[in-house]
């Protein structure tokens, strides 16, 4: 199934989703968008973020199980993903199925994180900000924290398994409602945010 009004953005870490994402915040549109991010601010995300920065060790399928669970109230429960389309807004998040189907293919293969996904909603709009890891992991250095996720083969993996993921997709006749959106993230910040407006404009909320 695909929601409309419903927009993901995706990449490995270090692509530019998060300043993005801020930008798309300062449109005066935005008020008529409810942006969150995987994992999410709730008590299954917190939990996953101590284990992103390494502070809790877990086993691979574990955290798969995890970010699952933590989508499942992301998308379903109270004031969630279905929710706030159903309340006529634009829902535009950080990060989804497809950052779990690519990371967590890598670290506990792609079974697991395949069946643990497939009956989540499908965006209608999904841009993959495309990056190589080299140019990432400069943008990551700037950081104040680092992720366990964040060293080149990882990501050169996890890159490997976003492209083999979106071109499935591509070709699955259950995601025709999906549009996905390859962006070169080492273009100037300025004219991604132009091509990502020049698609979200046509949601159908904001045409009406």
């Amino acid at each position: 199934m695909t929601l409309d009004n419903f927009v993901v953005f995706e990449g490995i870490d270090g692509a530019g989703t998060s300043t993005q994402i801020k930008i798309l915040k300062e449109r005066p549109e935005s008020s008529r968008i409810s942006f969150s991010a995987e994992p999410t601010e709730g008590p299954t995300g917190r939990f996953l973020r101590e284990i992103l920065g390494g502070k809790i060790e877990l086993n691979p399928k574990t955290t798969a199980f995890l970010f699952a669970a933590d989508r499942a109230e992301h998308v379903w429960g109270k004031g969630g993903i279905v929710d706030s389309v159903n309340e006529g807004k634009a829902v535009v998040i950080d990060r989804y199925i497809f950052s779990s189907l690519a990371y967590q293919g890598v670290s506990c293969g792609k079974e697991l994180p395949r069946k643990l996904n497939e009956d989540f909603p499908l965006p209608s709009l999904l841009f993959f900000f495309d990056i190589n890891p080299e140019a990432s992991l400069k943008r990551i250095k700037n950081r104040d924290v680092t992720e366990i996720y964040e060293n080149n083969d990882y990501l050169t993996q996890t890159r490997k398994q976003y492209l083999e993921v979106l071109e499935e997709y591509k070709n699955n006749s259950h995601s025709d409602g999906m549009k996905i959106v390859t962006i070169d993230a080492t273009k100037p910040k300025e004219e991604i945010a132009k091509i990502i407006w020049s698609h979200i404009s046509n949601l159908p909320i904001f045409k009406s």
